[in-house]
């Protein structure tokens, strides 16, 4: 399955950093920008994680909570979020099911060397829980601010 946009956001309860549950019905009511990355301490996650933690103000000021989503377990998670002050949650897709509902685990080719993981992607979710906005492929530098930018021209009706 390949979530696109319009697409109401698939059913979802995964363990955060901490361990605590969250799931997609916990998040109705809100914006969710909801990012897939590859694996935590990295150098282009740190970069995209750092850039969500900076632009947090612009997302928690129009009622939007940003999720991170990587295969690493909730200990990882733990250390990511403390090295960094990341100030968003991030969820253990151990078993990526989550990332194959929404059509971001594919097999990838490195030296030659061919395995399965996750497909830098993002995904911003109305409150009602419907997909509105996708990009894949994503770039980690200055994708934060791109996805700033679509979520105000998105609530203001552009």
């Amino acid at each position: 399955m390949k979530v696109a946009e319009g697409s109401p956001v698939p059913t979802f309860t995964l363990p955060d950093a901490d361990e605590q549950v969250v799931s997609d019905a916990s998040l109705r009511g809100r914006w969710v920008v909801l990012y897939f990355y590859p694996k935590d301490d990295t150098s282009g996650c740190t970069v995209e994680a750092c850039e969500f933690r900076d632009d947090i103000p612009r997302f928690d000021g129009v009622n939007a909570t940003v999720l991170g989503v990587s295969p690493d377990p909730p200990k990882s998670h733990r250390k990511f979020r403390d090295k960094y002050d990341l100030n968003f949650t991030l969820l253990a897709d151990e078993d990526h099911s989550l990332a194959e509902e929404f059509g971001v685990w594919k097999e990838k080719s490195m030296y030659g060397r061919k395995y399965w993981g996750i497909e830098r992607s993002t995904f911003l979710i109305d409150p009602s829980g419907v997909v509105r906005k996708v990009w894949r492929q994503v770039k980690a530098r200055g994708h934060a601010e791109e996805v700033g930018i679509a979520l105000t021209e998105l609530i203001q009706g552009g």
